[in-house]
């Protein structure tokens, strides 16, 4: 943090009232966001960092596929950047919705410091790396899920926000992931104009299924390194939920792969099925029209997208921004990817990832294979 940040966030902690509390950075994670907490007396907080300059542009409301191209991944994709205001407006989405994400205590918008309610340390992936109960804690975050998933998604979030559609021109932006960064880095060649082509036009189709279902509200990153589990509070509130900035209207699909085929940790196929199975029966018996043999389909193509994605993504993290760490959770990605494209519905796709990239390149490599 430079001096003048450093000026700016002190002033912004003493008008907020914690101008005196110890300040405890916390490890990074993939974003240009940073967190510390905040001790005072007896109390704590979080406190949001987001440099307003560090990332391209959001999407505008009305933008043009070609218009969000011009301006870069995040309108392409439809991420949130650097606007703190979209993760304020979600964060009170969700808690009208009787779900604990965090408390906003106070904010500078312009600058990109929130100062936010303290979840605690029992992050999901903590509690279930000691003796957490694995089926009560998946359980706790499916009935969340599907608290959130009764009702159709809003169109727009407080402050005027809109909850943008996860539309093609982001899902295919997303699998275009993997052709621009892993296949160059691991099978050693680039991807051709016609070949690239001839990929975008099967995801095309396959994923058109899904860009017809009814939307529901997605957080886009829901899994254990993003909830809290808060076992003092009742029902779904236990279920803590940070880094939703970037929440989408979408297939009610998305957010259970993301739980359930976790980059950073294994879950059992016994176990992810009976937690699917938990989601049908409570939609089924909330009154949702959900015929099983369909979800299953598209859930099978949500998962190999986003799988593509994330490979995608870690491969960038590793050669872009010289995070080599990412490319550890490569094999378990693949392994997930791998057993996706089995379903029928995407048999055209794993037939051009079969004839491009070699069993042997699918994450079974050391580091320096890939300088």
């Amino acid at each position: 943090m430079t001096p003048e940040r450093r000026e700016i966030m002190d002033v912004f902690l003493r008008d907020a009232g914690w101008g005196a509390a110890n300040v405890a950075p916390l490890s990074g994670d993939a974003s240009t966001r940073r967190y510390a907490r905040l001790m005072l007396n007896d109390r704590s907080a979080m406190l949001m960092d987001q440099p307003q300059n560090a990332e391209a542009p959001q999407c505008p409301p009305g933008a043009t596929p070609e218009q969000r191209r011009v301006l870069g991944y995040n309108a392409i994709a439809r991420l949130a950047g650097g606007d703190c205001r979209r993760f304020i407006a979600t964060a009170e989405f969700l808690r009208s919705k009787g779900l604990s994400a965090p408390r906003i205590y106070a904010a500078d918008i312009a600058n990109g410091f929130v100062l936010i309610e303290d979840l605690g340390d029992d992050l999901y992936a903590t509690v279930l790396a000691g003796d957490g109960d694995e089926y009560g804690l998946y359980a706790a975050a499916i009935d969340a899920l599907v608290q959130l998933h009764r009702d159709d998604a809003p169109q727009t979030l407080a402050y005027g926000k809109p909850l943008y559609a996860y539309d093609e021109t982001a899902l295919l932006a997303e699998t275009d992931l993997l052709t621009e960064w892993f296949i160059p880095v691991a099978v050693g060649r680039t991807v051709s104009e016609d070949e690239r082509l001839e990929l975008r036009e099967l995801w095309r189709n396959t994923l058109q299924s899904a860009l017809a279902s009814p939307c529901v509200f997605i957080h886009r990153d829901y899994h254990a390194q993003n909830l809290f589990w808060l076992p003092e509070r009742e029902g779904a509130a236990r279920v803590g939920m940070i880094d939703f900035q970037d929440a989408v209207a979408g297939t009610n699909t998305y957010d259970l792969i993301s739980l359930l085929e976790d980059a950073r940790r294994d879950v059992a196929p016994e176990l992810a099925e009976a937690i699917t199975e938990r989601y049908l029966a409570n939609m089924q018996q909330s009154g949702a029209m959900l015929d099983e043999e369909h979800y299953r389909a598209e859930a099978a193509i949500m998962a190999a997208q986003r799988n593509a994605k994330i490979v995608g993504i870690f491969a960038r993290l590793y050669k872009r921004d010289k995070k080599p760490r990412y490319l550890s959770f490569l094999p378990r990605v693949w392994r997930y990817l791998s057993r996706d494209l089995e379903h029928p519905a995407l048999a055209g796709v794993k037939d051009w990832y079969d004839r491009r990239i070699p069993a042997d390149r699918r994450g079974c490599f050391r580091v320096e294979e890939m300088a």
